[in-house]
């Protein structure tokens, strides 16, 4: 009995301790200023350079990009930050593909 207990215990303890899982998310940013082939490149690497970015496809002809992130690592500002320190500011844009200010 008393084995049993300490397992229990030793259980209650790990799944309060244990982190909560991080969710992969996507989002879809409007991205300002590109006008030329090479944008949607500078765009991207600025993007996938952060930490917890999966995956980035920027779209000159929609001037937007589709991102998949961990948000355990970062998130949307991270990712607004980093467009416009690369000379492209961007902003998400919601499920009705209207700007969120």
């Amino acid at each position: 009995m008393r084995h049993i207990s300490s397992l229990i215990l030793a259980c209650a303890l790990m799944t309060i301790t244990m982190p909560a899982h991080a969710a992969e998310r996507s989002v879809t940013l409007k991205v300002e200023g590109m006008t030329c082939p090479a944008c949607p490149y500078q765009v991207k690497r600025s993007l996938t350079k952060i930490p917890g970015v999966r995956a980035a496809e920027v779209s000159l002809e929609t001037k937007q990009a589709a991102v998949t992130y961990d948000d355990a690592e970062t998130n949307v500002a991270a990712l607004t930050a980093a467009t416009a320190s690369a000379g492209f500011p961007s902003a998400l844009v919601n499920e009705d593909q209207k700007t969120v200010q």
